[in-house]
């Protein structure tokens, strides 16, 4: 009997996340169809760039700072124990522009924008304001959505360039006052060893993960139901949902392009 109950609940949670993706997939399509042709609301388009972009600037950048120190002390006392300190400035750099950056700088994109943007979308949709532009005969995807998408995966991508070069700085400045490694090691090192395929890496990461936070905080803000309760509901889906789509994006991303 608890055998069967437990095998029942697996079943429905199965069938839950398989709507759950369905939902994404067909809001995915509903926001492709709209940009054929892009008719965007230019106004809208630059609210949502100031708005997920510059207000997130000074965060990006004090957790970039403090990750790149963070990938210089875990290596850079290795490589002085080695006597390979040329190595240090490669080992913190490569680890930032592939893979800590774009994967911390999306988890808080999407804490910070992501959860915000399904809170204003689930508040208007609770509201009936959705329902108010359908009877104007205004498409909720081409006018709200479809900005919010956009301007989301724009600013990602600007961010992550934004807390690479201020993580790469927090190494040089950890590696410097903390071990002792001098900044032209350290300048020589990420210039000698990185290549811009190993930044670009990260770019198209972050491309990937900015288009599905943006579809998934979208999704879960005009699909939610039951009030105030909903919205709440709604954005703590939105942010699982979307910490594990950059987890899954990001190993299929890094296994194909390795």
């Amino acid at each position: 009997m608890i055998g069967g109950k437990a095998l029942a609940n697996i079943g429905v949670g199965a069938v839950r996340i398989a709507q759950e993706v369905g939902g994404i997939l067909v809001v995915t399509g509903q926001v492709l169809r709209a940009l054929v042709p892009p008719r965007i609301d230019g106004r809208e388009l630059l609210k949502n760039l100031y708005k997920m972009g510059n207000r997130s600037v000074p965060i990006v950048v004090l957790t970039a700072f403090f990750a790149g120190g963070l990938m210089t002390l875990q290596t850079g006392p290795f490589v002085k124990k080695l006597g390979a300190t040329s190595l240090a400035g490669w080992g913190a750099g490569y680890a930032v522009l592939r893979e800590i950056g774009p994967i911390l700088i999306a988890l808080m994109f999407s804490g910070r924008v992501g959860a915000n943007n399904t809170a204003e979308l689930a508040t208007m949709t609770v509201t009936e304001q959705l329902d108010g532009l359908r009877a104007l005969a205004i498409d909720p995807i081409r006018f709200l959505v479809v900005p919010r998408v956009l301007a989301m995966i724009v600013m990602l991508v600007a961010l992550t360039v934004i807390g690479d070069l201020v993580a790469l700085l927090g190494a040089s400045v950890v590696g410097r006052a903390m071990l002792d490694i001098d900044w032209s090691t350290m300048y020589h090192s990420f210039a000698d060893n990185l290549k811009p395929y190993d930044f670009l890496h990260g770019i198209y990461k972050s491309i990937a993960f900015g288009g599905s936070i943006a579809v998934a905080s979208c999704y879960f803000g005009i699909t939610v139901r039951g009030g105030a309760v909903g919205v709440g509901r709604a954005v703590n889906a939105a942010v699982v949902a979307s910490a594990v789509s950059i987890m899954l994006l990001d190993f299929f991303i890094t296994y194909l392009t390795a």
